[in-house]
Protein backbone atom coordinates (compact mmCIF):
# COMPACT_ATOMS: atom_id res chain seq x y z
CA UNK A 1 0.00 0.00 0.00
CA UNK A 2 1.41 3.60 -0.70
CA UNK A 3 2.43 5.49 1.41
CA UNK A 4 0.40 8.94 0.78
CA UNK A 5 2.06 10.78 3.07
CA UNK A 6 5.69 10.46 1.58
CA UNK A 7 6.82 13.62 0.14
CA UNK A 8 6.56 13.47 -3.71
CA UNK A 9 10.07 14.01 -5.44
CA UNK A 10 10.92 16.95 -7.44
CA UNK A 11 12.39 17.51 -10.48
CA UNK A 12 16.13 18.66 -10.16
CA UNK A 13 16.84 21.89 -11.67
CA UNK A 14 18.95 22.14 -15.09
CA UNK A 15 22.61 22.15 -14.51
CA UNK A 16 23.25 26.12 -15.05
CA UNK A 17 26.54 27.92 -13.86
CA UNK A 18 24.89 30.30 -11.10
CA UNK A 19 24.84 33.85 -11.73
CA UNK A 20 27.35 36.04 -9.54
CA UNK A 21 26.29 36.92 -6.40
CA UNK A 22 25.10 40.62 -6.03
CA UNK A 23 27.23 40.57 -2.85
CA UNK A 24 30.45 40.37 -4.66
CA UNK A 25 32.35 43.26 -4.07
CA UNK A 26 34.58 42.92 -6.96
CA UNK A 27 31.59 43.36 -9.81
CA UNK A 28 28.71 44.89 -7.38
CA UNK A 29 30.39 47.16 -4.97
CA UNK A 30 27.38 49.08 -3.37
CA UNK A 31 27.36 48.55 -0.08
CA UNK A 32 30.53 46.68 0.62
CA UNK A 33 32.61 48.45 3.41
CA UNK A 34 35.12 51.04 2.92
CA UNK A 35 38.69 48.80 3.10
CA UNK A 36 37.22 46.36 1.15
CA UNK A 37 36.82 48.99 -1.38
CA UNK A 38 40.33 50.61 -0.78
CA UNK A 39 41.35 47.02 -1.67
CA UNK A 40 39.43 47.00 -4.66
CA UNK A 41 40.25 50.21 -6.30
CA UNK A 42 44.00 49.57 -6.10
CA UNK A 43 43.88 45.82 -7.16
CA UNK A 44 41.70 46.83 -10.65
CA UNK A 45 44.95 49.45 -10.87
CA UNK A 46 47.37 47.17 -10.98
CA UNK A 47 45.51 44.56 -12.96
CA UNK A 48 44.76 47.24 -15.62
CA UNK A 49 48.85 48.24 -15.15
CA UNK A 50 50.08 44.23 -15.58
CA UNK A 51 47.44 42.60 -17.47
CA UNK A 52 45.53 44.73 -19.89
CA UNK A 53 42.11 43.43 -19.64
CA UNK A 54 41.72 41.49 -16.97
CA UNK A 55 40.04 44.12 -14.54
CA UNK A 56 37.01 44.28 -17.65
CA UNK A 57 36.91 40.39 -17.11
CA UNK A 58 36.21 40.85 -13.05
CA UNK A 59 34.60 43.87 -12.51
CA UNK A 60 33.23 45.34 -16.09
CA UNK A 61 32.55 44.38 -19.82
CA UNK A 62 33.89 40.93 -20.37
CA UNK A 63 33.47 41.37 -23.77
CA UNK A 64 35.49 44.42 -24.01
CA UNK A 65 38.22 42.32 -21.54
CA UNK A 66 38.72 39.78 -23.75
CA UNK A 67 38.94 41.30 -26.45
CA UNK A 68 42.00 43.34 -25.03
CA UNK A 69 43.38 40.02 -23.17
CA UNK A 70 43.75 38.71 -26.63
CA UNK A 71 45.80 41.73 -27.69
CA UNK A 72 48.08 41.61 -24.37
CA UNK A 73 48.67 37.99 -25.37
CA UNK A 74 49.46 38.67 -28.52
CA UNK A 75 52.12 41.38 -27.50
CA UNK A 76 53.52 38.94 -25.07
CA UNK A 77 53.82 36.18 -27.51
CA UNK A 78 55.70 39.37 -30.35
CA UNK A 79 57.89 40.15 -27.44
CA UNK A 80 59.07 36.80 -26.58
CA UNK A 81 59.56 36.35 -30.39
CA UNK A 82 61.64 39.46 -30.33
CA UNK A 83 64.24 38.49 -27.72
CA UNK A 84 64.52 35.08 -29.43
CA UNK A 85 65.60 36.80 -32.39
CA UNK A 86 67.70 39.02 -30.27
CA UNK A 87 69.99 36.22 -28.72
CA UNK A 88 70.01 34.18 -31.78
CA UNK A 89 70.13 37.38 -34.64
CA UNK A 90 70.91 40.89 -33.36
CA UNK A 91 71.93 42.40 -36.11
CA UNK A 92 68.55 40.85 -38.36
CA UNK A 93 66.30 42.64 -35.10
CA UNK A 94 67.90 45.72 -35.37
CA UNK A 95 67.56 45.83 -39.63
CA UNK A 96 63.97 45.28 -39.37
CA UNK A 97 63.28 48.12 -36.66
CA UNK A 98 65.19 50.16 -38.86
CA UNK A 99 63.52 49.39 -41.90
CA UNK A 100 61.62 52.35 -42.97
CA UNK A 101 58.26 50.16 -43.52
CA UNK A 102 58.56 48.22 -40.34
CA UNK A 103 59.54 50.96 -38.87
CA UNK A 104 55.84 53.07 -39.90
CA UNK A 105 54.25 49.98 -38.60
CA UNK A 106 55.70 49.87 -35.53
CA UNK A 107 54.94 53.68 -34.76
CA UNK A 108 51.53 53.32 -35.37
CA UNK A 109 51.15 49.84 -33.24
CA UNK A 110 53.02 51.18 -30.74
CA UNK A 111 50.63 54.66 -30.76
CA UNK A 112 47.72 52.36 -30.77
CA UNK A 113 48.94 50.03 -27.97
CA UNK A 114 48.96 53.54 -26.16
CA UNK A 115 45.78 54.82 -26.66
CA UNK A 116 44.04 51.54 -26.08
CA UNK A 117 45.98 50.88 -22.64
CA UNK A 118 44.86 54.36 -21.66
CA UNK A 119 41.09 53.81 -22.55
CA UNK A 120 41.40 50.69 -20.45
CA UNK A 121 42.45 52.77 -17.23
CA UNK A 122 39.61 55.10 -18.04
CA UNK A 123 37.52 52.52 -18.31
CA UNK A 124 39.18 51.28 -14.82
CA UNK A 125 38.64 54.19 -13.35
CA UNK A 126 34.96 53.92 -14.27
CA UNK A 127 34.74 50.50 -12.55
CA UNK A 128 36.16 51.68 -9.86
CA UNK A 129 33.49 54.03 -8.94
CA UNK A 130 35.65 56.68 -7.23
CA UNK A 131 32.61 58.41 -4.85
CA UNK A 132 31.93 55.16 -3.22
CA UNK A 133 35.33 55.17 -2.33
CA UNK A 134 36.27 57.15 1.40
CA UNK A 135 37.17 60.98 0.76
CA UNK A 136 40.58 60.85 2.46
CA UNK A 137 41.36 57.68 -0.45
CA UNK A 138 40.54 59.04 -3.34
CA UNK A 139 43.31 61.49 -4.61
CA UNK A 140 45.37 58.09 -3.57
CA UNK A 141 43.55 55.86 -5.66
CA UNK A 142 43.77 58.48 -8.47
CA UNK A 143 46.95 59.04 -8.39
CA UNK A 144 47.91 55.52 -8.61
CA UNK A 145 45.90 54.97 -11.66
CA UNK A 146 47.23 58.27 -13.49
CA UNK A 147 51.14 56.79 -12.36
CA UNK A 148 50.03 53.76 -13.53
CA UNK A 149 48.97 54.97 -17.00
CA UNK A 150 52.30 57.37 -17.47
CA UNK A 151 54.74 54.20 -16.80
CA UNK A 152 52.59 52.05 -19.46
CA UNK A 153 50.69 54.04 -22.33
CA UNK A 154 52.99 57.03 -21.83
CA UNK A 155 56.37 54.73 -21.99
CA UNK A 156 54.43 53.14 -25.31
CA UNK A 157 53.53 56.30 -26.34
CA UNK A 158 56.78 57.56 -25.97
CA UNK A 159 58.58 55.09 -27.37
CA UNK A 160 56.48 55.21 -30.91
CA UNK A 161 57.69 58.88 -30.69
CA UNK A 162 61.24 57.98 -30.46
CA UNK A 163 60.93 55.26 -33.09
CA UNK A 164 59.42 57.89 -35.43
CA UNK A 165 62.49 60.46 -34.93
CA UNK A 166 64.58 57.81 -35.46
CA UNK A 167 62.79 56.47 -38.61
CA UNK A 168 63.44 60.13 -40.15
CA UNK A 169 67.08 60.49 -39.12
CA UNK A 170 67.64 57.02 -40.60
CA UNK A 171 65.49 58.50 -44.11
CA UNK A 172 67.40 61.95 -44.06
CA UNK A 173 70.94 60.55 -43.14
CA UNK A 174 71.73 57.36 -45.16
CA UNK A 175 71.02 56.12 -48.71
CA UNK A 176 68.44 53.88 -49.92
CA UNK A 177 71.24 51.92 -51.87
CA UNK A 178 72.69 48.61 -52.27
CA UNK A 179 74.32 46.39 -49.09
CA UNK A 180 78.13 46.15 -48.91
CA UNK A 181 80.03 43.52 -48.67
CA UNK A 182 83.16 43.18 -46.69
CA UNK A 183 86.39 43.54 -48.62
CA UNK A 184 88.91 40.94 -46.95
CA UNK A 185 86.94 40.84 -44.19
CA UNK A 186 86.69 44.44 -43.26
CA UNK A 187 84.18 46.94 -43.61
CA UNK A 188 86.03 50.38 -44.49
CA UNK A 189 84.29 53.93 -43.59
CA UNK A 190 85.57 57.02 -44.90
CA UNK A 191 85.03 59.60 -42.31
CA UNK A 192 85.06 63.34 -44.01
CA UNK A 193 85.15 66.28 -42.02
CA UNK A 194 84.63 69.96 -43.71
CA UNK A 195 82.97 73.01 -44.02
CA UNK A 196 80.10 73.79 -46.62
CA UNK A 197 80.10 77.35 -46.04
CA UNK A 198 78.72 79.99 -48.63
CA UNK A 199 81.78 80.58 -49.99
CA UNK A 200 82.50 77.00 -51.44
CA UNK A 201 80.68 74.65 -54.53
CA UNK A 202 80.23 71.43 -51.87
CA UNK A 203 82.71 70.59 -48.64
CA UNK A 204 85.92 71.01 -48.70
CA UNK A 205 87.12 67.86 -46.11
CA UNK A 206 89.93 69.62 -43.63
CA UNK A 207 89.95 66.35 -42.05
CA UNK A 208 90.01 62.24 -43.43
CA UNK A 209 90.15 59.24 -42.00
CA UNK A 210 89.37 55.60 -42.59
CA UNK A 211 87.76 53.59 -39.60
CA UNK A 212 88.17 49.94 -40.46
CA UNK A 213 85.86 47.43 -38.57
CA UNK A 214 86.12 43.26 -38.56
CA UNK A 215 83.14 41.87 -39.97
CA UNK A 216 83.11 39.10 -37.24
CA UNK A 217 85.14 40.61 -34.54
CA UNK A 218 84.35 44.40 -34.62
CA UNK A 219 88.18 44.86 -34.14
CA UNK A 220 88.57 48.71 -35.20
CA UNK A 221 91.49 50.31 -36.47
CA UNK A 222 91.98 54.56 -37.40
CA UNK A 223 94.08 55.87 -40.60
CA UNK A 224 94.00 59.06 -40.98
CA UNK A 225 95.04 61.04 -44.27
CA UNK A 226 96.41 64.18 -44.02
CA UNK A 227 94.62 66.90 -46.09
CA UNK A 228 97.60 68.24 -47.73
CA UNK A 229 98.28 64.84 -49.22
CA UNK A 230 99.87 65.25 -53.08
CA UNK A 231 99.45 63.07 -55.76
CA UNK A 232 96.75 60.94 -54.71
CA UNK A 233 96.28 57.74 -56.49
CA UNK A 234 92.26 56.58 -57.69
CA UNK A 235 91.20 53.08 -57.62
CA UNK A 236 91.57 51.14 -60.37
CA UNK A 237 87.36 51.31 -61.19
CA UNK A 238 87.37 55.32 -60.27
CA UNK A 239 85.72 57.77 -63.38
CA UNK A 240 88.64 60.27 -62.43
CA UNK A 241 91.76 57.24 -63.27
CA UNK A 242 91.06 58.74 -66.77
CA UNK A 243 91.62 61.86 -66.11
CA UNK A 244 94.63 61.17 -63.75
CA UNK A 245 95.73 57.85 -64.95
CA UNK A 246 98.95 58.83 -62.83
CA UNK A 247 97.52 60.37 -59.85
CA UNK A 248 96.29 63.45 -58.48
CA UNK A 249 99.10 65.50 -60.41
CA UNK A 250 97.86 68.88 -61.45
CA UNK A 251 100.73 70.88 -59.13
CA UNK A 252 100.92 72.12 -55.24
CA UNK A 253 97.17 73.02 -55.40
CA UNK A 254 95.57 69.71 -56.16
CA UNK A 255 95.98 68.07 -52.47
CA UNK A 256 94.10 65.33 -51.79
CA UNK A 257 90.95 67.63 -49.73
CA UNK A 258 90.41 69.39 -52.87
CA UNK A 259 88.99 66.53 -55.32
CA UNK A 260 85.60 66.94 -53.79
CA UNK A 261 84.86 70.70 -54.77
CA UNK A 262 86.84 69.95 -58.61
CA UNK A 263 84.63 67.09 -58.83
CA UNK A 264 81.79 69.06 -57.66
CA UNK A 265 82.63 71.90 -60.04
CA UNK A 266 83.89 70.19 -63.27
CA UNK A 267 83.17 66.19 -63.57
CA UNK A 268 79.98 65.31 -62.05
CA UNK A 269 79.09 63.65 -66.01
CA UNK A 270 81.33 61.22 -65.05
CA UNK A 271 79.17 60.21 -61.75
CA UNK A 272 75.82 59.85 -63.24
CA UNK A 273 73.47 59.44 -60.65
CA UNK A 274 75.28 59.54 -57.92
CA UNK A 275 74.03 61.90 -55.34
CA UNK A 276 77.58 63.47 -54.40
CA UNK A 277 80.01 62.84 -56.80
CA UNK A 278 82.23 64.79 -54.79
CA UNK A 279 82.73 63.14 -51.91
CA UNK A 280 82.24 59.19 -53.97
CA UNK A 281 85.44 60.83 -55.99
CA UNK A 282 87.27 61.39 -52.94
CA UNK A 283 86.62 57.79 -51.69
CA UNK A 284 87.91 56.31 -54.59
CA UNK A 285 91.17 58.70 -53.81
CA UNK A 286 91.51 57.02 -50.23
CA UNK A 287 91.24 53.81 -51.45
CA UNK A 288 93.57 53.89 -54.14
CA UNK A 289 96.04 55.37 -52.23
CA UNK A 290 95.58 53.22 -49.09
CA UNK A 291 95.46 49.94 -51.23
CA UNK A 292 92.13 49.11 -49.83
CA UNK A 293 88.73 49.07 -50.66
CA UNK A 294 86.31 51.73 -48.91
CA UNK A 295 83.02 50.69 -49.04
CA UNK A 296 81.27 54.36 -47.99
CA UNK A 297 81.53 57.43 -46.90
CA UNK A 298 80.73 59.28 -43.61
CA UNK A 299 80.66 63.16 -44.33
CA UNK A 300 80.60 65.65 -41.11
CA UNK A 301 79.45 68.83 -41.06
CA UNK A 302 82.57 70.48 -38.71
CA UNK A 303 80.51 73.56 -37.98
CA UNK A 304 77.29 71.33 -36.85
CA UNK A 305 79.58 68.37 -35.23
CA UNK A 306 79.81 71.01 -32.13
CA UNK A 307 76.03 70.24 -32.04
CA UNK A 308 75.77 66.95 -32.30
CA UNK A 309 78.51 66.69 -29.03
CA UNK A 310 76.29 68.80 -27.41
CA UNK A 311 73.72 66.66 -27.89
CA UNK A 312 75.96 63.89 -26.06
CA UNK A 313 76.43 65.93 -23.43
CA UNK A 314 79.79 66.16 -24.07
CA UNK A 315 83.28 64.25 -24.34
CA UNK A 316 86.14 63.60 -21.89
CA UNK A 317 89.71 63.41 -23.11
CA UNK A 318 92.84 64.13 -21.60
CA UNK A 319 95.10 66.85 -23.58
CA UNK A 320 98.56 66.27 -23.40
CA UNK A 321 99.14 70.14 -24.08
CA UNK A 322 97.42 73.25 -24.40
CA UNK A 323 95.84 73.84 -27.61
CA UNK A 324 94.54 77.72 -28.51
CA UNK A 325 91.12 78.73 -29.83
CA UNK A 326 92.63 81.01 -32.59
CA UNK A 327 91.89 84.48 -33.35
CA UNK A 328 91.54 85.40 -36.89
CA UNK A 329 94.08 85.10 -39.62
CA UNK A 330 96.14 88.04 -39.43
CA UNK A 331 99.08 87.07 -42.33
CA UNK A 332 97.71 84.65 -44.66
CA UNK A 333 100.88 84.05 -46.13
CA UNK A 334 102.90 82.65 -42.89
CA UNK A 335 99.71 81.67 -41.43
CA UNK A 336 99.97 83.87 -38.12
CA UNK A 337 96.53 85.10 -36.61
CA UNK A 338 95.46 87.38 -34.09
CA UNK A 339 95.36 87.23 -30.23
CA UNK A 340 93.95 83.77 -29.17
CA UNK A 341 90.06 84.07 -27.69
CA UNK A 342 90.65 81.16 -25.10
CA UNK A 343 93.09 77.66 -24.52
CA UNK A 344 91.86 74.68 -24.02
CA UNK A 345 94.62 73.56 -20.92
CA UNK A 346 96.38 70.60 -20.59
CA UNK A 347 95.29 67.53 -18.29
CA UNK A 348 91.61 65.95 -18.07
CA UNK A 349 89.32 68.19 -20.17
CA UNK A 350 85.17 67.79 -20.54
CA UNK A 351 84.44 69.45 -23.28
CA UNK A 352 81.13 71.05 -25.00
CA UNK A 353 80.73 70.81 -29.07
CA UNK A 354 81.98 74.36 -29.27
CA UNK A 355 85.33 73.27 -27.09
CA UNK A 356 85.52 69.88 -28.99
CA UNK A 357 85.32 71.10 -32.19
CA UNK A 358 88.26 73.86 -31.71
CA UNK A 359 90.07 70.71 -30.35
CA UNK A 360 90.41 68.75 -33.41
CA UNK A 361 90.40 71.72 -35.61
CA UNK A 362 93.24 74.45 -34.10
CA UNK A 363 96.47 74.22 -35.69
CA UNK A 364 98.40 76.97 -34.88
CA UNK A 365 101.81 76.80 -33.09
CA UNK A 366 101.76 73.06 -34.21
CA UNK A 367 101.39 71.22 -37.72
CA UNK A 368 98.94 69.00 -38.96
CA UNK A 369 99.82 66.20 -37.74
CA UNK A 370 99.04 67.04 -34.01
CA UNK A 371 95.77 68.31 -35.04
CA UNK A 372 95.08 64.94 -37.06
CA UNK A 373 95.98 63.08 -33.34
CA UNK A 374 93.60 65.27 -31.34
CA UNK A 375 91.07 64.56 -34.30
CA UNK A 376 91.63 61.05 -33.82
CA UNK A 377 91.18 61.57 -30.30
CA UNK A 378 88.08 63.15 -30.71
CA UNK A 379 86.58 59.86 -32.69
CA UNK A 380 87.54 57.62 -30.33
CA UNK A 381 85.96 59.83 -27.29
CA UNK A 382 82.81 59.96 -29.28
CA UNK A 383 82.75 56.05 -29.81
CA UNK A 384 83.94 54.82 -26.49
CA UNK A 385 80.93 57.62 -24.52
CA UNK A 386 78.72 57.23 -26.94
CA UNK A 387 77.08 54.33 -24.79
CA UNK A 388 73.55 52.52 -24.93
CA UNK A 389 72.63 55.17 -21.96
CA UNK A 390 73.39 58.18 -23.21
CA UNK A 391 71.85 57.40 -26.57
CA UNK A 392 68.61 56.41 -25.12
CA UNK A 393 68.70 59.34 -22.49
CA UNK A 394 69.50 61.89 -25.24
CA UNK A 395 68.16 59.98 -28.02
CA UNK A 396 65.79 63.12 -29.51
CA UNK A 397 69.03 65.50 -29.32
CA UNK A 398 71.16 63.06 -31.01
CA UNK A 399 68.86 62.27 -34.06
CA UNK A 400 67.89 65.61 -34.03
CA UNK A 401 71.13 67.25 -34.47
CA UNK A 402 72.62 63.98 -36.50
CA UNK A 403 69.96 64.92 -39.52
CA UNK A 404 72.01 68.57 -39.49
CA UNK A 405 75.38 67.29 -39.60
CA UNK A 406 76.03 64.06 -41.20
CA UNK A 407 75.53 62.58 -44.83
CA UNK A 408 76.11 59.32 -46.05
CA UNK A 409 76.35 56.57 -48.31
CA UNK A 410 75.84 53.63 -46.14
CA UNK A 411 72.41 51.64 -46.84
CA UNK A 412 70.07 51.71 -43.94
CA UNK A 413 69.37 48.31 -45.02
CA UNK A 414 72.33 47.67 -43.01
CA UNK A 415 72.37 49.81 -40.21
CA UNK A 416 71.78 46.74 -37.71
CA UNK A 417 75.00 44.74 -38.96
CA UNK A 418 76.79 48.02 -38.52
CA UNK A 419 75.28 48.79 -35.02
CA UNK A 420 75.83 44.83 -33.84
CA UNK A 421 79.36 45.42 -35.23
CA UNK A 422 79.66 48.35 -33.17
CA UNK A 423 78.76 47.19 -30.04
CA UNK A 424 81.20 44.25 -30.65
CA UNK A 425 83.88 46.69 -30.91
CA UNK A 426 82.93 48.41 -27.66
CA UNK A 427 85.65 48.39 -25.23
CA UNK A 428 88.38 46.89 -27.31
CA UNK A 429 91.41 48.53 -28.28
CA UNK A 430 92.02 50.73 -31.84
CA UNK A 431 95.14 50.59 -33.85
CA UNK A 432 95.99 54.00 -35.40
CA UNK A 433 98.20 54.70 -38.37
CA UNK A 434 98.64 58.19 -39.55
CA UNK A 435 100.38 58.75 -43.21
CA UNK A 436 102.77 61.38 -41.77
CA UNK A 437 104.34 62.12 -37.98
CA UNK A 438 104.40 59.68 -35.92
CA UNK A 439 104.21 57.41 -38.47
CA UNK A 440 105.95 58.87 -41.48
CA UNK A 441 108.00 61.68 -41.96
CA UNK A 442 106.80 65.10 -42.02
CA UNK A 443 107.75 65.41 -45.74
CA UNK A 444 105.71 62.33 -46.99
CA UNK A 445 102.66 63.99 -48.16
CA UNK A 446 104.06 65.72 -50.12
CA UNK A 447 105.83 62.73 -52.14
CA UNK A 448 104.52 59.80 -50.95
CA UNK A 449 105.73 56.63 -51.68
CA UNK A 450 102.32 54.59 -51.94
CA UNK A 451 103.77 51.06 -52.15
CA UNK A 452 105.34 51.86 -48.71
CA UNK A 453 101.98 53.05 -47.48
CA UNK A 454 99.90 50.15 -48.84
CA UNK A 455 102.20 47.76 -46.56
CA UNK A 456 102.03 49.18 -43.45
CA UNK A 457 98.07 49.29 -44.03
CA UNK A 458 98.08 45.69 -44.65
CA UNK A 459 100.07 45.13 -41.79
CA UNK A 460 97.77 47.51 -39.86
CA UNK A 461 94.54 45.20 -40.58
CA UNK A 462 96.07 41.59 -40.89
CA UNK A 463 94.77 39.60 -38.48
CA UNK A 464 96.96 39.11 -35.28
CA UNK A 465 98.71 35.98 -35.12
CA UNK A 466 97.88 33.40 -33.08
CA UNK A 467 101.36 33.32 -30.85
CA UNK A 468 100.38 36.55 -29.33
CA UNK A 469 100.22 40.48 -29.78
CA UNK A 470 103.94 41.16 -28.23
CA UNK A 471 105.44 40.70 -31.83
CA UNK A 472 103.02 41.60 -34.57
CA UNK A 473 104.42 44.92 -35.02
CA UNK A 474 100.92 46.80 -34.41
CA UNK A 475 100.37 48.77 -31.36
CA UNK A 476 96.88 49.44 -30.43
CA UNK A 477 96.33 53.11 -28.85
CA UNK A 478 97.17 52.32 -25.45
CA UNK A 479 100.57 50.89 -26.01
CA UNK A 480 104.08 52.33 -25.32
CA UNK A 481 104.03 56.16 -23.85
CA UNK A 482 106.16 58.71 -26.13
CA UNK A 483 105.39 62.41 -25.85
CA UNK A 484 105.00 64.23 -29.23
CA UNK A 485 107.69 66.81 -30.07
CA UNK A 486 106.89 70.15 -32.10
CA UNK A 487 106.59 68.03 -35.44
CA UNK A 488 104.17 65.58 -33.96
CA UNK A 489 107.38 62.77 -34.21
CA UNK A 490 108.12 60.88 -31.27
CA UNK A 491 111.07 60.96 -29.79
CA UNK A 492 113.20 57.98 -30.42
CA UNK A 493 110.76 56.63 -33.07
CA UNK A 494 112.28 56.52 -36.76
CA UNK A 495 109.50 58.39 -39.07
CA UNK A 496 109.64 57.17 -43.10
CA UNK A 497 110.62 53.53 -41.42
CA UNK A 498 111.47 51.68 -44.31
CA UNK A 499 108.70 48.76 -46.05
CA UNK A 500 108.89 45.77 -43.76
CA UNK A 501 109.52 47.38 -40.12
CA UNK A 502 107.42 48.17 -37.30
CA UNK A 503 105.26 50.81 -37.19
CA UNK A 504 105.95 53.51 -34.44
CA UNK A 505 103.87 52.99 -31.62
CA UNK A 506 100.43 55.44 -31.86
CA UNK A 507 100.01 57.96 -29.07
CA UNK A 508 99.14 56.49 -25.76
CA UNK A 509 97.29 57.19 -22.60
CA UNK A 510 99.78 56.94 -20.58
CA UNK A 511 101.71 60.21 -20.59
CA UNK A 512 101.88 63.18 -18.68
CA UNK A 513 99.97 66.19 -19.66
CA UNK A 514 102.59 69.57 -19.97
CA UNK A 515 101.36 72.05 -17.27
CA UNK A 516 104.18 73.63 -16.49
CA UNK A 517 107.55 75.36 -17.99
CA UNK A 518 110.66 73.75 -17.83
CA UNK A 519 111.79 75.42 -14.97
CA UNK A 520 108.50 74.60 -13.31
CA UNK A 521 106.28 77.50 -13.63
CA UNK A 522 102.52 76.58 -13.83
CA UNK A 523 101.53 77.21 -17.51
CA UNK A 524 98.54 79.93 -17.63
CA UNK A 525 96.58 81.33 -19.87
CA UNK A 526 97.59 84.89 -19.28
CA UNK A 527 101.89 83.57 -19.83
CA UNK A 528 100.57 82.31 -23.06
CA UNK A 529 98.89 85.40 -24.31
CA UNK A 530 101.69 87.38 -22.77
CA UNK A 531 104.28 85.93 -25.31
CA UNK A 532 101.67 86.37 -28.14
CA UNK A 533 101.41 90.03 -27.48
CA UNK A 534 105.45 90.53 -27.06
CA UNK A 535 105.41 88.47 -30.82
CA UNK A 536 107.37 85.51 -29.31
CA UNK A 537 105.16 82.83 -30.50
CA UNK A 538 108.38 80.56 -30.31
CA UNK A 539 108.10 80.07 -26.90
CA UNK A 540 104.10 79.32 -27.35
CA UNK A 541 105.35 76.37 -29.83
CA UNK A 542 107.89 75.21 -27.26
CA UNK A 543 104.87 75.05 -24.14
CA UNK A 544 102.20 73.87 -26.54
CA UNK A 545 104.66 71.21 -28.66
CA UNK A 546 102.75 68.01 -26.90
CA UNK A 547 99.19 69.37 -27.49
CA UNK A 548 99.04 66.26 -30.64
CA UNK A 549 99.02 64.12 -27.11
CA UNK A 550 95.19 63.15 -26.45
CA UNK A 551 93.33 59.92 -24.76
CA UNK A 552 89.50 59.75 -24.53
CA UNK A 553 88.77 58.98 -21.14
Amino acid sequence: MTNSYAPSRQPSPPNRTAAPSRTDPVRYPSGAAAPVLTKRAFLLVLMTLLVPGSAQIVAGNRRLGRMALRVTLTVWVLAVLAAALLLASRSSLINMITNPVTALLLVVGLAALAIGWAALFLNTLRLIRPVLLAPGVRPAVVAALVLAMILSSGSLGYAAYLLNVSRDAIGNIFSNGPTMEPSEGRYNFLMMGGDAGADRTGRRPDSLSVISVDAKTGKTAIISVPRNLQNAQFSEDSPMRKVYPDGYDCGNECLINAINTEVTNEHQDLYPGVADPGAQATMEAVSGTLGIKVQAYVLVDMEGFAKLIDAMGGIRIKAGGWVPLSGDMVDEANGIHGMPTGWIPAGEQHLDGYHALWYGRSREFVDDYARIQRQQCVQQAMLKQLDPATLLSKFEDIASAGTKVVDSNVSSSQLGSFVDLAMKAKGQDMSRLTIGPPDFDASFSTVPDFDQIHQRVDALLAPAPTAGPADDGIRPQDSAPGPLSAAGALPGAQPGTQPGTQPAPSPSSDFTPVTTTPDGEPITEEMLNQFKRNGDEQSIRNLVATNGQCAPL
